[in-house]
């Protein structure tokens, strides 16, 4: 059997002219003179990556001297035939690839259509590297600053987020992903997560807010402390979604207060007519001797009946909006809300793109088949002309309003308004204006790259609505299905917590979270002032790290000339105030509950105080002392409960995964 490079060798001989061998025999003297002289050289070879001084590419230099003209020919050809075979289809398939003439003649066809690789299809590896990096995503809002050497896990303006190194990584074909499974799989798998399409690149146009967390307060000079409520999930959601697919997340995507109440507690039920109960208790921190937490619970009512609901959903129909993660994700989580809508409700929809338009007038809830076609129709393209969308979805939802019933827009997009209205002072005007005819407006985020969490938080907001972010259908069941009367129908508007400590008993505190939240003292008298909604049946948590007078964990020291804390009861160490709105009413109403010293801990404390620990972690507190997160994985587990839906135990993954990562 004659061997395959000899067949090989003598089909190019047959398609290529015979050799001159005079300058075959020139060429190959010119070529070893010069080798010779390069290798009589004293001076070192300048390392680049054309001259490497030491590494494989000397070795093969070598080798190739060696050969005779017959292995070099025979080597070659199968080294191009190797290429035509495997490294082409690779780079055809690459999203960055250029292209070219070369790579379009190995092209299906001409006509043939390239493979995406936003679709389902499994899409061709490269070899992994030797050694890969997993960096903390940069924060979009600004310049990510180049990777330093940093001693300890705390990180903030002095001292940014370095790369760190992660065991069995495997990077994908579009680079940055990196993986802990030996198979390869996205550490999303773990968590039982869908495979992600499109690999998240380091750089990310995904806007979060500015914000620094609270700082600690001294009692006797600021003993007032004032916010709005806050029952958005997005962060948690957010933060799930960069773990999953092995990035830390940016510190403005950590929003501890989202991270707390995307999780149930036991708090009591209301009693009589108020809308919602109010618990304190009083525990020890775990990450800091010496300190207590205030713990304030408040859980929404849930009436006997709920009233008719006319939706109008405002869909983001732009070009970016054309990815499985996107588009086809909101369309497969509409399709499960709907099934918990009943014959007294309305549905529409509106679209906006390149153009706006009502592509479904309001109809009633029960009518699936027409609903769901016409959500079947949508598809993406275009700009994004949000001014006339939200101004349809508003005259929309006015006409479809009737007394009695709730009325929301509920906008689902992935990004910006660019065409249009997109200042956000004047966004947030239009919507506040709205809002003060009865219509409210939530927001849901779809997808990542072009994701503007600040905006959506701003809107929501001026829209007495929630903002939540839907990374996977599980999320959409939670949100849409398990919680929709909560999300959607409103209980109390504005609702503002104002707590006064008393300096004779707490020396320090600071709020954990609600950066985005805070309000000035003055505002929480002025009912002008807009603030958060509890729908039926939410929940609400907030925490306060204090430090009582006399514990040696106080980290201020008084001032010599400010006067002294006045003497007094001990027994309360401050007193809590809630304000709030019965929806469609202008005057708010007045709750108040003193904080008892010798409260206690509300129940499921714990778990709260894991997940804001594991917060303050991910944001690199230095409040929190050498508390690390396998303190913070050992409190969960060890608080994790009943929970009957998996949604702790999955916490609890992921700060495992935050942990690997962080190494």
């Amino acid at each position: 059997m004659s061997d395959e490079f000899d067949d090989l060798k003598r089909a190019w001989d047959d398609a290529t002219p015979a050799p001159d061998p005079a300058r075959r025999a020139e060429a190959l003297a010119l070529a070893m003179k010069n080798f010779d002289r390069l290798q009589e050289t004293e001076e070192t070879a300048r390392q680049t990556s054309e001259a490497p001084k030491t590494g494989p590419f000397r070795g093969v230099r070598q080798m190739i001297a060696q050969f005779s003209t017959r292995g070099i020919l025979t080597a070659t050809t199968a080294l191009a035939a190797v290429a035509l075979v495997a490294v082409l289809p690779v780079l055809r398939d690459t999203p960055d690839a250029p292209s070219n003439g070369v790579l379009d003649m190995f092209s299906p066809g001409a006509d043939a259509p390239v493979p995406s690789t936003t679709t389902s299809a499994p899409q061709p590896q490269l070899a992994p590297p030797a050694e890969s990096m997993v960096k903390r995503a940069p924060d979009p809002v600004a310049p990510a600053a180049d990777p330093a050497p940093s001693a300890g896990r705390a990180h903030n303006a002095a001292n940014p987020p370095v790369a760190r190194p992660m065991n069995r990584a495997a990077n994908t074909q579009s680079g940055g992903l990196m993986s802990l499974s030996p198979e390869g799989g996205s550490p999303g798998q773990l968590l039982g997560l869908p495979a992600d399409t499109r690999p998240l690149s380091e750089a990310t146009s995904d806007r979060f807010p500015e914000v620094e967390a609270n700082g600690l307060k001294v009692t006797v000079e600021e003993p007032v402390s004032t916010f709005s409520i806050d029952v958005d999930t997005a962060s948690w959601s957010m933060l799930r979604n960069y773990l999953s697919n092995g990035q830390l997340p940016p510190d403005g995507a950590v929003r501890i207060e989202e991270m707390v109440n995307y999780f149930t507690y036991d708090y009591p039920a209301p009693e009589g007519e108020v809308p919602f109960a109010t618990s304190v208790g009083v525990t020890d921190t775990p990450w800091r001797e010496g300190t207590q937490i205030v713990h304030i619970g408040l859980q929404g009512a849930l009436p006997a009946e709920r009233p008719p609901m006319n939706l109008v959903f405002l869909i983001d129909t732009s070009g970016s909006m054309n990815q499985p993660n996107k588009l086809p994700l909101l369309k497969q989580s509409f399709r499960l809300m709907l099934g918990q809508l009943t014959e007294a409700d309305s549905v529409s929809i509106v679209t906006y793109a390149g153009s706006a338009g009502r592509v479904l007038d309001p109809t009633p809830a029960t009518d699936r088949d027409t609903i769901l076609a016409a959500l079947d129709r949508l598809e993406a393209g275009g700009s994004t002309a949000g001014q006339a969308g939200l101004q349809q979805a508003y005259a929309t939802a006015q006409e479809m309003s009737e007394a009695g019933e709730v009325s929301r827009v509920i906008l689902a997009t992935d990004g910006d308004f660019n065409v249009g209205i997109s200042d956000p002072d004047d966004l947030e005007a239009f919507i506040a204006d709205k809002r003060e005819d009865g219509t409210y407006l939530s927001v849901l985020g779809f997808g990542r790259g072009n994701l503007n969490d600040a905006g959506m938080q701003a809107l929501a907001q001026a829209g007495n609505g929630m903002a939540a972010y839907i990374d996977t259908l599980a999320e959409a069941q939670k949100v849409l299905v398990d919680q929709l009367t909560g999300a959607l129908v409103p209980i109390a508007d504005d609702v503002k917590i104002q707590v006064e400590f008393n300096p004779a008993a707490v020396a320090e505190y600071r709020l954990i979270g609600y950066e985005t939240r805070a309000l000035n003292r003055e505002d929480f008298n002025n009912d002008r002032v807009d603030a958060g909604e509890i729908g039926a049946g939410h929940q609400v948590t907030a925490l306060y790290e204090i430090t009582p007078v006399g514990s040696d964990a106080r980290l201020t020291d008084p001032l010599r000339y400010s006067a002294a804390a006045p003497a007094g009861e001990t027994d309360e160490l401050g007193f809590l105030r809630l304000r709030y709105k019965a929806p469609g009413e202008a005057e708010s109403r007045l709750i108040e509950t003193p904080i008892a010293a010798d409260a206690e801990p509300l129940a499921e404390a714990d778990f709260a105080l894991a997940i804001a620990g594991f917060g303050q972690i991910l944001r690199g507190s230095d409040l929190i002392g050498s508390w690390s997160m396998g303190d913070a994985i050992a409190l969960a587990q060890g608080a994790r409960g009943t929970d009957p839906y998996g949604y702790r135990q999955e916490a609890i993954t992921l700060m495992r995964l935050a942990e690997s990562l962080d190494r």
